[in-house]
């Protein structure tokens, strides 16, 4: 994940547990550390002040519910950290497979014990300990079943590394979009959405108030059962508390899931991910990029102003399906979740629904007969592609997969 000044394109290659009463001290030093004005370079690229001076934001709260490993015992654990381990690469540095032993955390043999993954920092990259930090922070003190867990850290001279649980499935993004994955069901795609819906409701349900701030297909990580978990926690902050209406701070994200308001004011409110989540929503549903510039001749359209015109008439709403689901899904349901992300994209933020209130609906639906299932003989497609029962739905788009 990168952070800079401008927002950053789309691509990227209920039980609430909470650990004691959750404090956001640490959280307020990071604020301002991020507010604070970057300090010099040397002409190598760092920062004077050394980087174990900074590290000592950690707050004690995060630390002891989590493991500080040692640069060797992650070494070990993913065999010197091999090209054919890694499995993955971002703005932060690289992720690897590793395994553990699932009692001592020690290193262990590959496929055995408790396999994680370990994301190792870019050494030159002093935004990215910044976002390290917040990792740290945030994801040491705070559980939830839809939350990535965080099994530890290290923090060794100019080592950086944090340790998750794996999440075998993988991203949301590498199932909507890539090339020859088979495409995920409608009842994984709305479980998905649930998913999503319980996190983010249980982030802004905190004292701390806390904001994602990144919400993207590619920062929802899916365990074996397809359950979904957000990750990624750099750039998120704790939102606005007693008489304040919003945070203002600078415009990071990416690019085609940033709410209007912040990326033209910089004013940062929960409503600010329920917006993102609102085109996470329009993604299950189309199997279509927020922003997706290999598509000549739609660079500067993204998906939320190509879908909108259909999402407000329930008989045109099929029109952004996602052709791959074969018109297996449910007629109703697709209907009320495009209605869903309708009223989570409106343009102001004070009428988008709360998160509570998108989790909820979202449940409400899983549990509606006709709504959560396709028919078991509806549906059915035809040899030209087109769906019987839909055939004046108008499957033709803008641009097509």
């Amino acid at each position: 994940m990168f952070i800079c000044s401008k927002l950053k394109k789309s691509k990227d290659k209920p039980r609430h547990d909470l650990v004691p009463q959750f404090k956001h001290d640490a959280v307020t030093q990071l604020r301002q550390h991020e507010s604070a004005p970057s300090p010099k370079r040397t002409s190598s690229g760092k920062s004077p002040d050394k980087i174990s001076q900074r590290c000592r934001r950690l707050s004690s709260r995060a630390t002891d519910n989590v493991k500080s490993f040692t640069f060797s015992e992650l070494k070990a654990a993913t065999r010197n950290f091999r090209p054919d381990s890694m499995v993955g690469e971002g703005g932060f540095g690289y992720v690897f497979k590793g395994w553990i032993d699932e009692n001592t955390f020690a290193p262990a043999k590959p496929g055995t014990g408790m396999v994680v993954a370990i994301k190792k920092l870019k050494s030159e990259s002093y935004q990215g300990h910044k976002e390290w930090l917040a990792e740290v922070n945030y994801l040491g003190q705070l559980h939830h079943e839809n939350l990535v867990k965080l099994v530890g850290y290290c923090s060794e001279s100019d080592n950086r590394l944090l340790v998750y649980e794996y999440m075998s499935k993988g991203s949301l993004e590498n199932h909507l979009f890539s090339r020859g994955v088979q495409p995920i069901p409608w009842a994984i795609r709305m479980r998905v959405a649930m998913g999503v819906a319980r996190g983010l409701a249980f982030l802004h349900s905190l004292d701390a108030n806390v904001i994602y701030r990144d919400l993207k297909a590619s920062n929802i990580l899916l365990d074996v059962d397809f359950n979904a978990k957000l990750s990624d926690f750099g750039l998120a902050r704790d939102g606005p508390t007693g008489d304040k209406t919003h945070v203002s701070t600078r415009v990071v994200g990416t690019r085609g899931y940033a709410a209007p308001e912040y990326v033209a004011t910089g004013h940062l409110t929960p409503k600010s991910d329920v917006y993102s989540f609102g085109v996470v929503l329009l993604e299950l549903l189309s199997g279509r990029r927020a922003l997706d510039d290999d598509k000549p001749g739609y660079l500067d359209e993204t998906l939320v102003e190509w879908a909108k015109p259909f999402l407000s008439d329930g008989r045109r709403v099929f029109r952004i399906m996602d052709t791959r689901l074969g018109g297996q899904y449910p007629k109703k349901g697709a209907q009320a979740m495009a209605a869903l992300a309708w009223r989570c994209l409106h343009n102001d933020p004070k009428i988008r629904p709360a998160m509570s209130d998108v989790a909820r609906t979202i449940e409400e639906l899983h549990l509606t007969k006709g709504v959560s299932e396709p028919p078991p003989t509806a549906n059915k497609v035809t040899e030209q592609g087109r769906v019987r029962g839909f055939s004046d739905d108008g499957i033709s788009r803008p641009y097509t997969s």
